[in-house]
């Protein structure tokens, strides 16, 4: 139960890769975390969510939006997954407004305490606030190279780069390897913070 006490939020939407979000769904709380996925509920109290391959539905009652900034701390990583959640996420009725999700993404980027977590195409929900990674390491799709550049980031190679508080990943397929370093990443502050009160 290396990952007790700690509290992960996984956004969600429809057309959601179900390999990698079902991976999440039994892999974080196996590790004792306490998850939890976050959408728009567009003022419903529950929103039934779809995938991309297999149509698998999926309920989500939980919102980001008008989150406080107390619960907001008690979370400890927050990711953004791989496929089209992102692109729908990135939506705005306002065209001059920056996109909710987005908001709610430059809220967790300005709390260093929370790990961020983006994996493959999950980039794109940075598009509207690009200073978030600009000058930064990661990884992302093949396809979201470019993206990644015109952001200002710093395209490496790998399948999943750690940059201080942000870990990314390049595909869904890569999920596993992406969790783990995220498990790897919270149950070393977990055992910092152990030692420190133990001291």
């Amino acid at each position: 139960m290396k990952l007790k006490g700690k509290k992960i939020g996984v956004l969600l939407e429809s057309d959601y890769f179900e390999n990698e979000i079902f991976y999440y769904k039994y892999r974080f709380p196996e590790e004792g975390a306490d998850l939890h996925f976050l959408t728009r509920l567009w003022g419903q109290e529950r929103i039934t969510f779809h995938g991309h391959e297999y149509k698998v539905p999926m309920d989500c009652w939980e919102s980001f939006e008008n989150m406080s900034d107390e619960e907001l701390r008690s979370y400890s990583a927050i990711i953004v997954p791989s496929g089209m959640v992102s692109d729908r996420l990135r939506y705005t009725e306002d065209v001059e407004k920056i996109p909710p999700a987005t908001e709610f993404l430059k809220r967790v980027f300005a709390e260093k305490s929370i790990l961020k977590g983006i994996i493959c195409h999950g980039l794109w929900l940075v598009a509207p606030a690009t200073e978030l990674v600009k000058g930064r390491p990661l990884v992302c799709h093949n396809n979201l190279i470019g993206d990644a550049k015109a952001y200002g980031a710093i395209y490496t190679n790998e399948d999943v780069v750690v940059d201080g508080d942000l870990v990314t990943g390049r595909s869904g397929g890569h999920a596993h390897l992406f969790a783990k370093k995220i498990i790897e990443i919270l149950s070393e502050q977990a055992e910092s913070v152990a030692t420190r009160e133990a001291a």
